[in-house]
């Protein structure tokens, strides 16, 4: 079992080859053909899961609802083509600046 955040470029990875998976077969598939707006709104439903449950202090809801979120926003991400190292580049991006701030 992954123990790091390598799991989110794995699942990327299996998202991006379900694009042509048989949507009979495959809720990712499923997914990417009701469209750009369903996958936004499944993004949009998980917030909100996750919101809920961190409000209510469940945090083993929480955990479950932010990998759902986690889930969705790869399929959003496959969708649009953009590739989760560009997010990653971000990230150390801004986490460099503000250390260098501190």
């Amino acid at each position: 079992m992954s123990k790091d955040a390598t799991i989110l470029n794995e699942l990327y990875d299996v998202v991006v080859s379900r694009k042509d998976a048989d949507p009979e077969e495959s809720y990712t598939a499923k997914l990417y053909k009701k469209g750009t707006g369903k996958i936004c709104q499944k993004v949009g439903e998980e917030a909100v899961e996750v919101i809920v449950d961190a409000m209510k202090g469940k945090k083993k809801g929480l955990a479950e609802e932010s990998a759902d979120l986690l889930y969705h926003l790869l399929v959003l991400w496959a969708d649009q083509g953009l590739k989760p190292d560009k997010v990653w580049r971000v990230l150390d991006k801004r986490f460099i600046q503000k250390q260098k701030k501190d």
